[in-house]
């Protein structure tokens, strides 16, 4: 098992030849396996893809996220135009409900609210913005109904489980209660506990848009 320093080293090699990734800005600091990223990021894009590439790192056990984006003051986008980008994408993004999903921005931070039917349409309208040139943050409120019963929920994550994580999903007990999947057991990695949570994600659709994951990695 790695120590923190031999991980650092690591964290700081994948994030430094991370494809398309300035990471000349950002800190890393581990405790325990968990590894904290701090700094400044051009964009909110680049914060998600730094923190992809740390999860790909073995040893890592959970990624926290303090990283500030500071977009680059050439010709930055005004509120307006970011929320008119924003309903364009929306608009265009196949399987987000046309009108589902209202858009506010606020120096540069997106706020969603609304109501789609199922919880990967929120999601996927929260995924199709990232990438938005000057958006600084994304706080969603849009909810999506619950469709079917707990147990079918349980049973049909169970299923995707054996299918995309087939050697550890025999560790992983899913549960379902008032609108919550809660994932429980033990990965060998972060990039599987990271599967996990997209299998249940897809294939969970809870009233409230939330899930609780208690996953440990060993």
């Amino acid at each position: 098992m790695k120590d923190d320093t031999q991980l650092k080293q690591d964290v700081l090699g994948e994030l430094v030849f991370g494809s398309a990734l300035d990471a000349s800005r950002i800190r890393a600091e581990l405790a325990n396996g968990i590894v904290m990223l701090a700094g400044v990021v051009p964009s909110l894009a680049q914060a998600h893809a730094a923190e992809r590439v740390v999860q790909r790192v073995s040893g890592a056990r959970s990624v926290v996220m303090r990283t500030r984006v500071e977009v680059p003051v050439t010709n930055p986008p005004g509120d307006e135009e970011i929320a008119d980008m924003a309903r364009a994408v929306l608009h265009w993004t196949a399987g987000v409900p046309e009108r589902a999903v209202e858009v506010e921005v606020v120096n540069g931070h997106l706020f969603l609210w609304g109501t789609v039917e199922w919880e990967w349409q929120r999601e996927l309208a929260i995924r199709s913005l990232v990438r938005l040139r000057g958006v600084t943050g994304i706080t969603s409120r849009v909810e999506a109904h619950q469709r079917l019963y707990p147990g079918k929920i349980s049973e049909r994550i169970g299923r995707a489980l054996l299918q995309y994580v087939e050697g550890e999903a025999a560790r992983i007990c899913v549960e379902m209660n008032d609108g919550v999947v809660t994932l429980k057991g033990t990965v060998a990695s972060e990039a599987e506990r990271a599967v996990a949570h997209g299998v249940a994600w897809t294939h969970a659709w809870c009233k409230r848009g939330h899930r609780r994951t208690r996953a440990g990695v060993m």
